[in-house]
């Protein structure tokens, strides 16, 4: 994953979304890794949110990366959330042990104000 793929930015809330724009495949997991120990262990913000819009699949190493995430954020006080899960990403996030209460998916069109249904 090139440094232009990963988006990171502080909210005034004190919140760190990272947003990847591309693919994780496992050729991304070692920066991604990198990004998120970063985030947790020198950041150390309340909550650290992947925003997984542009997220369609994720490959075996960034599954693990992001489930361990979670477990070293619960150890430093630092809130690790998912944002704009499609279901099967939401689902394979479930099955590496990420709760449910952790990922938010995205709402349908017609659930988002502004937007009509397509």
């Amino acid at each position: 994953m090139a440094a232009s793929t990963l988006e990171v930015v502080t909210v005034p809330d004190g919140t760190l979304v990272l947003h990847p724009h591309a693919l994780l495949a496992d050729d991304d997991a070692c920066q991604l890794r990198h990004a998120l120990i970063r985030a947790i262990r020198q950041v150390r913000p309340l909550r650290l949110v992947l925003d997984l819009a542009d997220v369609v699949e994720l490959g075996p190493l960034s599954l693990g990366a992001l489930a361990a995430a979670c477990h070293v954020g619960d150890a430093r006080h630092v809130t690790v959330l998912f944002d704009n899960c499609t279901p099967d990403v939401a689902a394979v996030l479930m099955s590496a042990g990420v709760s449910r209460l952790r990922i938010g998916r995205r709402r349908p069109a017609s659930d988002v104000p502004g937007q009509a249904a397509a």
